[in-house]
């Protein structure tokens, strides 16, 4: 599969981060006068010594006392609305993508487009909004005036600068080794611990089948592995970054000491004086103190650079969404034309050449073996897949005409597994609304003759529901999927095997839903493999490997194609169903 072009998605967060352009030249200009300032020590300490001590002056002192504390004073203000500044165009940088980098991650992990390999783009984000509000950061405005303190010291001494020169050259280069010694490291630390978090997640989340099966020994051995090899590679990692850290800090200390002892030995020379000895060891100690903090934080800066080139790869994969035009409400016409779709990442496609059309309140269903394609049908007139070819339209408009979430309001949706999310049943239905609309809730679950069902609950509609663990059934889990699909009055319902986990009384249920839907002028698509789910229907689309087999009234088709016939039809009048 050919890589994406990035250069969309590096244009994208380079707009975005150019919003803040304003805070970031603020900060440039606050940092001049910072730096600038920072020049107070060495200036202090070179006129202590050679003039208050040669002068003997009280006076002078105090003066010199006065105007160092002041200076050092806005030199401390300027550096904390530096860092506020930073710190909100960080805040503001994160803001501005989270909805972004949010509906692409949704998007792609719909298509199927997420293989796994990568962490969540939304710790991209963060990791990106940390490096730009921390102190890694603002040394990087600090760094350019490190040359500017190197001249200084050449100033007091060739000599001195001379060493400054070659020091600061070495303390560079560590860390440009530990940049690239280091990043291959980081980089299989950080896949081997994302490798053990999913393995665990997966364990907890099939708990009951480890337990049940008694493979909590294999299962925690085959997590121990992961586990070992994450640990390895992050304490080889560590071991690295360390190592670099450590010979950058010794080597800045035993450099600041050399300082020193030169300008002590030009002291005695006679060729400087006793101040610009100390200024030197002082403005040196400034001049790499940027430096020496990236090395010590380069964990940030490596995770910040993975963390950007992930979103760019997502940003360029997935493009935002056009602006639409609002279309008017839709009647319940659906119309597929010539429809072929390939599934995200495949290269064989799923269905071909499919037509078929549905009027207002009319119910289809659609059958097939396994891998016919009914699923795939179904994710695509709900605008999940998109079509590779042909056309679906919703009462003569392409379904790409219509907003996403929109759409979803349109069209409801059933699929064949059905997952319920944290909160209540009442936001379930509701489909996660942060105020939901209680008499809509109601209206969607007696739609669904789902309302008796959870009345009888103990907390009814406010019964919680947790990701850990439900005391809600298969059948009850997906009464409540029917009714979150007819919340919003869609003018089409696509039921993907909805009756998979029903008994007799929710079959019931569901065909007296479907009825329902039909009386009001609604559309119903059923995706089925057991007879009783298509008992509501009056139209038959079979699929076989991916083409329509037959299509018409269900009693037709079922004469023509399905060979037992006799009693598939006594299974259609039967609400219990046959398997």
């Amino acid at each position: 599969m050919a890589k994406p072009d990035l250069t969309r998605g590096q244009a994208e967060l380079r707009e975005i981060r150019g919003e803040n352009r304003g805070l970031l030249w603020t900060a440039g200009v606050f940092s001049v006068f910072v730096n600038l300032l920072m020049l107070t020590g060495p200036i202090f300490m070179l006129q202590i010594y050679d003039r208050v001590l040669g002068s003997r002056s009280e006076e002078t002192l105090v003066a010199l006392f006065a105007l160092m504390a002041f200076l050092f004073l806005m030199m401390g203000v300027l550096d904390w609305a530096r860092a506020r500044l930073l710190g909100r165009m960080a805040a503001r940088f994160q803001a501005r993508l989270d909805r972004r980098v949010f509906d692409a991650i949704l998007r792609r992990s719909a298509i199927g487009g997420d293989d796994g390999g990568s962490e969540n783009q939304l710790k991209d984000v963060e990791a990106v909004q940390r490096f730009y509000g921390s102190p890694v950061f603002t040394a990087l405005f600090d760094i350019p005036w490190t040359p500017v303190f190197l001249l200084g010291i050449s100033i007091f001494h060739p000599w001195l600068g001379a060493l400054a020169v070659v020091g600061g050259g070495i303390l560079i280069l560590i860390t440009v080794l530990n940049q690239y010694t280091t990043r291959l490291a980081v980089v299989q630390a950080n896949a081997a611990s994302v490798r053990s978090e999913r393995l665990a997640e997966h364990l907890q989340t099939e708990a009951e089948t480890v337990r049940s099966l008694g493979m909590q020994g294999s299962a925690f051995q085959r997590w121990d592995r992961a586990r070992r090899r994450a640990l390895e590679q992050n304490l080889r990692a560590s071991d690295l970054g360390g190592s670099f850290s450590v010979a950058a800090k010794t080597f800045r200390l035993f450099l600041q000491s050399a300082m020193l002892g030169l300008g002590a030995y030009l002291v005695l020379q006679g060729s400087v004086t006793p101040g610009v000895m100390i200024a030197a060891s002082i403005l040196l100690g400034r001049a790499l103190a940027p430096v020496d903090l990236v090395v010590g934080q380069w964990t940030v800066v490596q995770r910040a650079k993975r963390g950007w080139d992930n979103l760019v790869e997502l940003l360029s994969t997935v493009a935002p969404d056009p602006p639409r035009v609002e279309l008017p409400r839709p009647q319940a016409r659906l119309s597929v034309q010539q429809l072929t779709v390939i599934p995200p990442g495949g290269r064989q496609a799923t269905l071909r050449m499919i037509n078929f059309d549905v009027a207002p309140g009319q119910a289809v269903g659609v059958i097939g073996q396994s891998g016919s394609g009914k699923s795939t049908l179904a994710r695509a007139i709900t605008g999940v897949w998109p079509a590779a070819g042909g056309k679906i339209r919703l009462d003569g408009a392409a379904l790409d005409q219509y907003d996403p979430e929109r759409l979803a309001q349109h069209i409801g949706y059933l699929p064949q597994r059905v997952q319920l999310f944290e909160g209540t049943i009442a936001e379930n239905i509701a489909r996660l609304s942060p105020e939901p609309d209680d008499a809509k809730v109601v209206e969607a679950a007696k739609k669904a003759a789902a309302h008796e069902m959870i009345v009888k609950l103990p907390q009814g509609y406010g019964t919680p529901v947790s990701l850990a663990s439900t005391q809600l059934s298969g059948g009850q889990i997906q009464r409540i999927g029917l009714a979150r699909a007819m919340y919003g009055d869609p003018v089409i319902l696509v039921l993907d095997e909805p009756n998979s986990n029903l008994d007799n009384e929710g079959s019931t249920a569901l065909n007296a839903a479907i009825r329902v839907m039909k009386e009001e002028g609604r559309s119903v698509l059923i995706m089925a493999h057991r007879p009783a789910a298509i008992r509501e229907c009056e139209m038959l689309l079979v699929l076989e490997d991916g083409m329509r087999k037959a299509w018409g009234p269900r009693e037709k088709v079922l004469s023509e194609v399905v060979q037992n016939h006799r009693t598939l039809q006594q299974a259609a009048n039967n609400p219990v169903g046959v398997t």
